[in-house]
């Protein structure tokens, strides 16, 4: 009796691996062992980086609504202390693109809050 092997499904896995890694350099594009683990990895890094890219995000607000304090004599964790003290509940976000876009609007919530 003939062996069994499902070469359809198989052959169904391995395009679909393919089509994920069309486009990457040489060999990890179009060789299977090669192509399977570069996206194993890619989808590791990816995984990784998706909780990574809200520590980043905080970390620049923070920098940037601490150069739009600097000019009216605070840092940043003073005015931090203060807006929570003042119960202002504008978050780094809003904070750091008003500071960034909105210089009048930011110098009023500081003025606020001081």
């Amino acid at each position: 009796m003939p062996r069994s092997v499902n070469a359809v499904a198989s052959r169904a896995r391995r395009k679909k691996i393919l089509k994920l890694t069309r486009g990457y350099w040489g060999a990890r594009g179009n060789v299977w062992t090669v192509a399977k683990n570069n996206l194993e990895k890619g989808l590791v890094y990816a995984y990784r980086d998706r909780k990574q890219k809200k520590r980043n995000f905080r970390g620049l607000w923070i920098q940037r609504i601490n150069a739009g304090v600097r000019p009216y004599g605070l840092s940043y964790s003073q005015f931090m202390d203060k807006i929570h003290k003042k119960g202002v509940t504008l978050n780094r976000k809003t904070l750091a693109d008003l500071a960034m876009n909105h210089p009048e609007a930011f110098k009023a919530v500081v003025d606020s809050v001081k």
